[in-house]
């Protein structure tokens, strides 16, 4: 058994003995005593430990640039960070995503990880901070309060592109079956009951429609989310960084991200704001409710199969039930149904905290981030999961969609401009009363012939304007 040695390190309280093989200091250590809250650790986020990564790197080239950085240093630092963004030492972070102190445990693992694997690049043991320190060399120019938000940012603004794509996913996938089910006629229905006629094709556009909009809300709200305070330093003042490091810092960041984040023009309003994420937070709910009802309708479309409506077929990937044999249920559908309610609660926990700050700084942005993400992450899932699972695999029952659109009253209004609003009136009432359909009874009463009524009754001519 491997023995465990130590190394003393030590911080304003005192001193601790860290293990030796780690990378992470005293600041990590007291976090991980101190908030064993969630038994989730922010390298649950990979996006986050490299959207840390990306903000150190930046911060250091941006020192190096202005003379506060030897090369040798801002080199190592910035080696680090690139092993940090490829995959290498993610577990080394281990702070609770959830935690106080607005982010400082998170910033602190970060700077700690980053200087003892410097330290190691450079040819030092870990821990020998004389040579590179987590707070004087890694954090220099920096305070957690611009560099944990605007790390918080460059993880969501990551992490909304891969919602916005898995959302086009989903997009196309319903496109693909609008144009499949172009020639389908249904009934179409408002407040559960019997409306006009309508194809399954239109019905399955909507969907396609509802997603691509909020695709276009998804990219305003990234737009708002590049605005970063990073330079602000203690409360945006900037205190304890040169002039013009946070335009640089900025610059570098945007480099190395490939996204143009750009410096906020007021840094004390952008230290303690945090309406970008509030808007967020209210556009991913926009995306769950919008989403939860058409998971709704496909559900109810597909009841059945014998004793609902049985419109459409969702493929079947599961057993139903332990009981009732050969039971096959939406369980595609309630899943992301799930993820809606869970985005909804998400949104009143960021509304909450938002809302909590408190003069120049919010302490809350660690929840707000650890909602987001989640948000975000189980949207996306959701997304890709109902494209893939349920939505290529869906079929129309067509003898049956056109057996209800045949004894449907619903029809009737197609013929009002033939027939008047009397006559059909009278239609749907005998219909409705004898269970005969409208087309027999108008013909049996002459109104129409069976050309006319052939004619207006043409899919073409109830599904779209004339």
């Amino acid at each position: 058994m491997k023995k465990i040695t130590y190394r003393t390190e030590h911080d304003l309280l005192g001193e601790r003995n860290v293990p030796s093989d780690v990378y992470y200091g005293i600041h990590t250590l007291r976090a991980m005593e101190n908030f064993p809250i969630s038994g989730t650790s922010i390298q649950t986020y990979p996006v986050l430990v490299h959207s840390l990564a990306y903000v150190k790197q930046a911060c250091a080239l941006a020192n190096r640039d202005l003379g506060l950085l030897d090369n040798k240093k801002a080199g190592a630092i910035e080696l680090a960070c690139k092993e940090i963004r490829e995959g290498n030492l993610n577990n080394q972070f281990v702070v609770d995503v959830i935690q106080g102190g607005a982010g400082t445990s998170t910033n602190m693992n970060a700077n700690e990880v980053i200087a003892n694997r410097a330290l190691e690049i450079l040819g030092f043991e870990r821990g020998n901070y004389k040579e590179m320190h987590p707070l004087e060399h890694v954090n220099l120019s920096q305070s957690t309060n611009d560099v944990y938000p605007t790390s918080v940012k460059v993880a969501l603004r990551f992490e909304i592109d891969r919602l916005v794509n898995a959302m086009e996913v989903l997009r196309l996938d319903f496109d693909n079956k609008a144009k499949e089910f172009v020639d389908v006629l249904k009934i179409g229905r408002t407040q559960m009951q019997d409306a006009v006629p309508m194809t399954l094709g239109q019905e399955f556009s909507t969907y396609a429609v509802m997603l691509l909009e909020d695709q276009q809300r998804l990219r305003e709200a990234a737009l708002l989310i590049q605005e970063i305070n990073l330079g602000a330093t203690a409360i945006g003042t900037g205190i304890n960084a040169p002039s013009g490091y946070a335009h640089l810092a900025c610059n570098y960041l945007s480099e190395l991200t490939g996204i143009q984040f750009v410096t906020a023009d007021n840094l004390v309003e952008a230290t303690q704001d945090a309406g970008a994420f509030v808007q967020l937070s209210g556009v991913l709910k926009r995306v769950a409710v919008k989403l939860s009802k058409v998971c709704n309708d496909l559900r109810l479309l597909s009841s059945g199969p014998r004793a609902g409506l049985g419109e459409i077929n969702l493929p079947p990937v599961q057993a139903g039930s332990s009981i009732m044999p050969g039971k096959v249920n939406p369980v595609i559908p309630e899943v992301v149904n799930q993820i809606a309610f869970e985005v909804i609660g998400n949104d009143v926990t960021v509304t909450f905290a938002a809302e909590a700050g408190q003069l120049q700084l919010n302490a809350f942005e660690p929840i707000i981030a650890h909602n987001l993400f989640n948000s975000l992450i189980y949207l996306r899932q959701g997304c890709l999961t109902l494209a893939e699972r349920c939505v290529r695999g869906i079929t129309a029952n067509r003898d049956r969609l056109s057996d209800i659109v045949s004894h449907s009253i619903g029809i009737v209004t197609a013929l009002n401009p033939y027939i008047g609003y009397e006559n059909a009136s009278s239609i749907a009432l005998e219909a409705y009363a004898t269970g005969k359909g409208v087309a027999e009874i108008v013909l049996a009463k002459g109104l129409l012939t069976g050309e006319q009524l052939a004619e207006i009754l043409r899919p073409e001519n109830l599904t779209q304007p004339k």
